[in-house]
């Protein structure tokens, strides 16, 4: 199995990335390959709705000339999506939220003049994040979102990890966060070999 994550931290050694170092390590021990594309190294500019992409159904289609058909390529290759996200104001970062949108119209032909095809339909998408309130205040939001981004877009969603900080001049990683990132991990691998 090929993963794709896409990191939305700013922060290079982030809470964001100590969550994904423990699940990364599952997955890769378990024989997948995974790719960290760190979003914060990438030239995004946001999505304009010009519907280039519409054009044509084949492609992803954007007339932007920035990183994102990096993203794009990786995103076609992969078995699984794994957007991971701080949450700032009760929502992703900035420049995921970029790759989300550019992602929904360049991979959707749903916007010209007919409907055409979900150039990623059947992908699967799971969600690794960090907050600073109890994950059903503080990421709720966004994976209410995404569940919805994934049903428009005809993805398989597997679910959130969420773990909360609690403050500043408290350490976030400890053993119970990275077990519970390894069992995400391994409940992926698992509803992944039934599909």
């Amino acid at each position: 199995m090929k993963v794709c994550i896409l990191q939305g931290s700013p922060r290079e050694k982030g809470n964001t990335n100590a969550l994904l170092a423990p699940f990364t390590q599952r997955l890769e021990e378990q024989g997948h390959c995974c790719q960290t594309i760190s979003l914060r190294e990438k030239d995004l500019k946001p999505c304009t709705a010009c519907r280039a992409c519409q054009r044509d159904w084949t492609i992803f289609g954007c007339v932007q000339q920035d990183d994102m058909q990096e993203i794009v390529d990786a995103v076609l290759s992969c078995d699984l999506l794994v957007p991971a996200s701080p949450i700032y104001a009760w929502y992703c970062t900035p420049p995921m939220k970029a790759v989300l949108d550019r992602l929904v119209y360049g991979m959707n032909k749903y916007y010209g003049e007919a409907k055409g095809p979900s150039l990623w339909a059947g992908k699967s998408m799971a969600l690794v994040t960090t907050c600073g309130y109890a994950p059903e205040k503080g990421a709720d939001l966004w994976e209410t979102g995404m569940r919805r981004y994934c049903k428009h877009s005809r993805l398989n969603y597997l679910g959130m990890l969420a773990e909360r900080h609690l403050g500043y001049d408290v350490p976030f990683m400890d053993g119970e966060k990275a077990a519970r990132a390894a069992g995400f991990a391994d409940r992926l691998c698992r509803e992944l070999k039934t599909r």
